[in-house]
């Protein structure tokens, strides 16, 4: 007899998230994705003045605001022909760039280590770092008035199986809380350049309204310096030291085996050539990104939108009672395909695509360190060593581009808003390939559209019943204690899902 396991809603996540397993012989047999609220974004922008697109959209998420920012400029800078000179494109790189490594941080300390660190280990800690002695005083002092382990904020979370090592755990534990600060110093650095952050008043078509000075330049180095040293020094090595405590998540998750990413952060004016390109990488073979090929899917979902429409020509028309529809996600796909994206797929079609040795290196020096080939990377723990890896690439090369940068040398070319057009900004956040589709009429919004990475990943089955991304990764988990299914959570959070976005 099978068991239905329901997680409503998957906690640690940004968002709000349901998940139905049908479960059979102790494996998931069948998963159902479920985004649970409306927002409609894309309706609010309709009418309005294009400029007031970069900032709204900003409001998506604000955990990725940059990226819908950039995202929503690039598709304004293609209807007004517009390019910002190279201080733009550098900022808007190292603004994009400190918002990865915020994010990429915060998702592996705050929301999945938990999933594998043993916290009650901190109740063995004899160590003098002040912090952790509070650390451990405050969690006793909750068991005993609570008889529970451990304490928020660490609850909730199933009980299974952690690492065993309490130094590694107590490591993890004062690398948990020097994520926060880490958290704080990536955002102050994109601040330098964006405005503030989260949703940067400084995004603006033609390049950003901040300048380039010799001081903000030295103040964000000096706090990517510190950056690059946690990374190198904490996150690397703690994600080593989980993928190697949990080998078994290196067959767990495998997903669609589709990868799908836009390219983000130009090196030229053009943007023909970002650091980390686009591509479409379906049964193993890469193909060049055709925007053109982007559908989005409506049978399981909560709109009577038509199925099959590219977003250029989107819509969005809430239908709460639609029959046999069970999410507020639409279902992108591309060629028809299902496509994962995120880290991941970015690292697997930077490598497959081979123009930047850098991606090729780092991806061959990660599967060295794990003892991994290529086939074992779709993968839970494939995930979390590609978005570690990641995070020091970006790190490394904002050092570049702050280099780049000449103090004083213009970041904003001016332009003209259009009396009509079409757009596509298509960048990258955190969590994968974000598309911004844009028509103006009248010199007003007459069309909007976005398709978001964990719209890609939390996608439902489309008109054809193929399961989503994250539904596919699913299926095969073993369920070892259907009252602590701590192996669906670890599967779903490796996706870093951020509903925020997906239910825009």
């Amino acid at each position: 007899m099978g068991k239905t396991i329901v997680i409503n809603p998957v906690t640690r996540i940004e968002g709000h998230l349901a998940v139905k397993t049908e479960v059979v012989d102790g494996k998931v047999a069948a998963a159902f994705v479920t985004g649970e609220m409306f927002r409609g974004f894309e309706n609010i922008l309709r009418g309005r003045n294009p400029l007031d697109a970069q900032q709204i959209t900003q409001r998506i998420c604000g955990v990725c605001p940059i990226e819908h920012g950039i995202a929503s400029i690039q598709a304004q800078e293609m209807i007004y022909g517009v390019r910002p000179p190279d201080n733009g494109r550098l900022l808007r790189n190292i603004i994009q760039g400190a918002n990865f490594i915020a994010s990429h941080i915060t998702h592996f300390y705050l929301l999945s280590a938990l999933d594998f660190v043993d916290i009650a280990a901190i109740s063995s800690y004899t160590g003098k770092d002040s912090e952790m002695v509070a650390l451990r005083e405050w969690v006793k002092s909750q068991v005993e008035s609570r008889a529970v382990l451990p304490a928020a904020p660490f609850l909730p979370r199933y009980a299974g199986d952690y690492l065993q090592d309490n130094d590694l755990n107590c490591a993890a534990i004062r690398h948990y809380l020097d994520a926060l600060d880490m958290r704080r110093l990536a955002q102050q650095m994109g601040a330098l350049f964006s405005g503030k952050m989260p949703h940067a008043p400084a995004l603006v078509p033609g390049g950003l309204t901040e300048h380039a000075t010799a001081h903000n330049i030295t103040a964000g180095q000096a706090l990517l310096e510190k950056l690059r040293v946690f990374i190198d020094q904490a996150y690397l090595p703690d994600v080593l030291a989980v993928t190697k405590g949990f080998p078994s998540y290196f067959a767990a998750g495998k997903g669609c085996g589709n990868f799908l990413a836009y390219g983000v952060f130009p090196e030229s004016a053009d943007g023909q050539s970002p650091f980390l390109p686009g591509g479409a990488l379906i049964g193993g073979n890469l193909k060049a990104m055709d925007p053109n090929r982007v559908t989005e899917d409506t049978a399981s979902s909560r709109f009577s939108s038509p199925s099959g429409l590219k977003p250029a020509n989107g819509e969005t028309v809430a239908a709460p009672d639609k029959p046999n529809a069970y999410t507020w996600l639409k279902a992108p796909r591309y060629e028809g395909q299902v496509m994962e994206v995120g880290p991941l797929a970015r690292l697997l079609v930077g490598y497959a695509d081979g123009r930047n040795p850098l991606v090729k290196s780092t991806v061959d020096g990660l599967l060295a360190a794990i003892g991994k080939t290529p086939a074992d990377l779709p993968s839970v723990m494939g995930r979390h060593a590609a978005r570690a890896v990641e995070c020091k690439l970006i790190a490394d090369r904002c050092a570049v581009w702050f280099d780049q940068l000449v103090p004083d040398r213009p970041t904003f070319a001016d332009f003209q808003i259009s009396e009509s057009g079409s757009g596509v900004g298509l960048t990258e956040a955190a969590r994968g390939a974000l598309g911004h589709w844009l028509e103006i009429s009248g010199r007003k919004v007459s069309n909007y559209q976005c398709v978001v990475p964990t719209t890609w990943n939390c996608s439902p089955r489309d008109d054809r019943g193929t399961p989503g991304a994250v539904e596919q990764a699913l299926v095969g988990t073993t369920v070892a204690d259907a009252n602590n299914p701590i192996e669906v959570a670890r599967v779903i959070r490796s996706f870093d899902p951020c509903l925020a976005c997906a239910v825009h």
